[in-house]
């Protein structure tokens, strides 16, 4: 009878159907758990296809399931007679005593699949591979690494031996292996860094940096170690050392300073701003032929102006010594398309930090007038024209600009940027609905950052006017605010004080303190600034819609003006628990993570 459903299911009406449907059967039956169904199909389909080890290592798994051990003893070791060279059968030996827990007997077993271990790549793979399903990872490391003996070719594995240490957790094995990979097949390297990134942490990342050293020491011809090592510098944020290593490259490899151009453009981006001055002054001082000359030129001296004024704590000779550095740029290159966007930075430094304003008007009024500039450009010249305009209280040329970038950008974001302005300077004025009713649709903009502070204006704009018979507490804070726009602080000062005093107890007081305390931040006056900040935390605490902003302002000068960085976490935390709808829970966490030490991506 065993053969009975075969013989039917081969033949229909006097058609050959093949293998196919036994064997879909016998899975079926395997799957559900019917083990004595799916070995008479399984011992069938093996004997009929000895070459196909698939069935045999079915129908053992069948008879070991159904505890039928001595039969599954005489089917290996019947099989191992025909096939002595078939080591996988040794592993399917071992198993079978492992289930029975003779583990000696398993583990001889085992040993003897490795000891006979043809000079094979193929064989070698496979029972590497059987090990690994069985999570065996130091037998199937003993394999490839008994099979790199045999083929004489210790790198043919180290990508299989790269991944087992890794599974391991033996970390130094893990990375030695895949590096020797990589001597081997270097297209691997960008895999390597994904792998390097996903599981190394950043004591790792030390020992990663260790064996590259001993590598470029050992073999310094291999230019992909120092290539993987400028990396790692970049993952550890230590653009000094990827510098280094990058401008060694530039010097062996003749190459005109590109790669150390996008390594500044890296640090630049993350806030190192001395490194990325280094990386751009290489370029303008060792390759003055270079494509790359008058871009790092500009970025040399971009980077030079956000080091300045992001640390507040510039002197009247650093703004004066950047202004000259501006100008001898301006000097070499002339005004034009190309330095447009240098005429843009030296007049936001003239405006807003050296407090020349008829300066910083005039080099705008050049670059408008210049031929060809990026629509882009021109448009942000405008807009900061306008802003300098709105410093000297010329309103209407301000309004002006304004609309015009707005109806140039209408459904883009420099458009919504203008537009906000726009309101902002109507909200000065005291025009509060006009500016309320631009403030709701700019709160659907697709910039989250226009569309938060539009949704601020707005509750801050409906929550205060009307509740007194006049607008006039909300005019005066207005006007105070623009003083501080235009940089007027003792105007402001007074305008504030004049404020509490004609409304005592106005729900506008946790507004002035927080305007206070953004005039002293600006006066980098750090001291005064967290006091006032404190004061409204305590004070106010839920009652207001300064507190979330307070607190991320005061955890902000913790972390970077106090050197607090507990105080700073504390805050934080703070903000993102028991202000988690707050537009800046987000970055509050994320800023707490780092302090903590997390890696956050």
């Amino acid at each position: 009878m065993r053969y009975l459903f075969l013989t039917i299911a081969l033949v229909v009406g006097g058609v050959v159907m093949g293998w196919a449907q036994p064997a879909k059967l016998a899975q079926q039956y395997y799957q559900n758990g019917e083990y004595e169904k799916a070995a008479s199909l399984y011992e069938q389909l093996y004997q009929a296809n000895e070459r196909n080890p698939y069935y045999f290592d079915r129908y053992v798994d069948c008879l070991i399931y159904l505890e039928q051990y001595d039969d599954a003893d005489k089917v290996i070791s019947r099989q191992l007679r025909k096939d002595p060279e078939n080591v996988n059968l040794y592993v399917t030996a071992g198993r079978l005593y492992e289930r029975q827990m003779k583990d000696d007997e398993a583990k001889k077993q085992y040993e003897a699949a490795i000891d006979n271990l043809p000079a094979n790549q193929y064989t070698i793979t496979r029972l590497a591979n059987a090990f690994l399903s069985q999570t065996k990872y130091d037998l199937a490391i003993k394999t490839y690494e008994k099979g790199a003996e045999l083929l004489k070719d210790e790198q043919v594995f180290a990508y299989n031996l790269g991944d087992l240490y890794r599974r391991k957790g033996d970390i130094p094995k893990m990375i030695e292996n895949y590096l020797s990979s990589m001597d081997a097949n270097p297209d691997l390297v960008n895999n390597l860094k994904v792998i390097f990134q996903r599981y190394l942490t950043d004591e790792d990342y030390r020992e990663l940096q260790a064996q590259l050293y001993q590598r470029i020491q050992d073999n310094d011809r291999n230019l992909n170690n120092n290539e993987l090592l400028t990396w790692v510098f970049i993952q550890r944020k230590d653009y000094r050392n990827a510098l280094r290593q990058v401008k060694a490259l530039d010097r062996r490899l003749r190459e005109n300073g590109g790669r150390i151009f996008r390594l500044g453009e890296v640090a630049a981006d993350d806030g190192d701003y001395d490194a990325a001055i280094d990386a751009f002054d290489y370029i303008v001082e060792e390759k003055p032929t270079s494509t790359f000359y008058i871009d790092a030129k500009r970025e040399g001296l971009r980077n030079r102006r956000n080091r300045l004024v992001e640390g507040y704590s510039y002197t009247e000779a650093d703004l004066r010594e950047l202004e000259s550095q501006y100008a001898s740029f301006l000097e070499e290159f002339g005004k034009s398309r190309a330095t447009a966007s240098i005429i843009l930075e030296m007049a936001e430094l003239e405006a807003l930090y050296i407090n020349d304003l008829d300066k910083a008007t005039s080099l705008l009024q050049s670059m408008i007038e210049l031929p060809g500039v990026d629509p882009i450009t021109l448009a942000w010249g405008k807009i900061n024209l306008a802003d300098y305009y709105l410093m000297q209280d010329e309103i209407w040329e301000s309004t002006l600009l304004y609309s015009q970038v707005d109806k140039d950008f209408k459904e883009d974001l420099l458009g919504h940027e203008a537009r906000f302005r726009n309101a902002k300077l109507s909200y000065y004025n005291g025009d509060f609905q006009w500016a309320q009713a631009q403030f709701d649709v700019l709160k659907a903009s697709t910039s989250k950052l226009i569309a938060n502070d539009a949704l601020d204006l707005s509750v801050f704009i409906m929550d205060n006017l009307g509740l007194d018979t006049t607008a006039t507490a909300m005019e005066m804070y207005a006007q105070s605010e623009l003083l501080v726009f235009q940089n007027r602080f003792d105007d402001a000062f007074r305008k504030l004080d004049s404020l509490l005093i004609e409304f005592p107890d106005h729900s506008l007081d946790d507004d002035v303190l927080y305007l206070k305390a953004r005039i002293f931040r600006k006066q980098r006056n750090f001291e005064k600034t967290a006091e006032l900040l404190q004061k409204i935390i305590d004070d106010y605490n839920e009652e207001s819609i300064r507190t979330d902003n307070s607190l991320f302002q005061l955890a902000e000068l913790y972390e970077n003006q106090f050197d607090d960085k507990e105080k700073a976490k504390s805050l934080y935390e703070t903000l993102f628990i028991d202000y988690s709808g707050s537009t800046f829970a987000v970055e509050a966490r994320k800023r707490f993570r780092i302090l903590r030490g997390d890696k956050v991506q």
